[in-house]
């Protein structure tokens, strides 16, 4: 059920306000949704568990896409010995504002002990949206962190480019409130696709990061990137931080390279072998 609209303005709503706040605590040797509170459309469906104690948690968006005036915010607290993969059931869609802003907000905190896997899928960006994407991971003592973001801009599929707009998008991580990665890209339709200080002419943009990595891990990433990737992909360690960035035409070949590489890495960072998503089969 949606929300009442915000004050009208100029004949035009100011959007859907919509938050989701969850907490993960380990209970009876299992990790369980131990708080949940929501507001319009953003819900979770019930946890599964198909490997054990980790809970795989989907998050839902009913709407299925984000119109300027919208807000959406989510916050994902893991407990201490807690264990939470958090996924979507499809992209997330930004479609064309007639000035508004769109804003999503992503508020991840795990505990000393805690361990949190974010896998959500890609962020389409219509032409014409116009948006703020904030992604603040806090981690604390030895919590483990694995996850990544895939921005697609336009839709390259039908040959449409991202050609007016604009786009804020920023990701934080940090660990005992020491900042491990700040990063921040600013978009303004088609010219800031081009060129080789921009995006080189690629639609889709991804980053994954891993905390907790070492030599070995980058190692791991690197012996996976260079079989057989075609488009530009870097691999870098800053200090315990893993980092993969990616360009590509399409999202397809960075959704299923990301994938190999948690894959990899998972053992290694976490002690347990990948356990996919039931929903990424569908």
């Amino acid at each position: 059920m949606q929300p009442p609209a915000g004050p009208v303005a100029g004949g035009e709503r100011e959007g859907w306000c919509a938050r989701l706040q969850l907490e993960i605590a380990s209970r009876d040797g299992c990790s369980r949704v131990v708080d949940k509170r929501q507001l319009g459309p953003l819900t979770i469906q019930r946890p599964f568990y198909p490997e054990g104690p980790p809970c795989h948690l989907y998050l839902l968006h009913p709407p299925g896409g984000v119109v300027g005036g919208d807000r959406l915010d989510i916050e994902v607290r893991v407990q201490a010995g807690a264990h939470a993969l958090v996924t979507t059931p499809g992209a997330t869609k930004l479609y064309r504002s007639a000035g508004p802003r769109a804003i999503q907000r992503q508020s991840l905190t795990v505990a000393a002990g805690g361990v949190l896997e974010w896998f959500p899928h890609e962020s389409i960006l219509f032409s014409g949206a116009v948006c703020s994407l904030r992604t603040q991971v806090e981690i604390a003592g030895d919590a483990r962190f694995i996850g990544w973001e895939i921005q697609c801009l336009g839709r390259p599929a039908v040959g449409e480019r991202f050609r007016a707009g604009g786009a804020d998008i920023a990701l934080c991580l940090m660990r005992d409130a020491r900042p491990l990665l700040m990063e921040r890209l600013r978009l303004a339709g088609e010219s800031t696709l081009d060129g080789p200080a921009n995006l080189r002419g690629f639609a889709v943009c991804a980053t994954l990061i891993a905390a907790g990595a070492d030599a070995d891990a980058l190692a791991t990433a690197r012996r996976r990137v260079g079989d057989g990737v075609c488009h530009p992909v870097g691999v870098s360690l800053i200090d315990e931080l893993l980092v993969v960035r990616a360009l590509a035409p399409q999202v397809e070949p960075v959704a299923r390279l990301f994938v190999d590489l948690w894959s990899a890495l998972r053992p290694r960072l976490i002690g347990i072998e990948a356990s996919p998503p039931r929903i990424w089969s569908t």
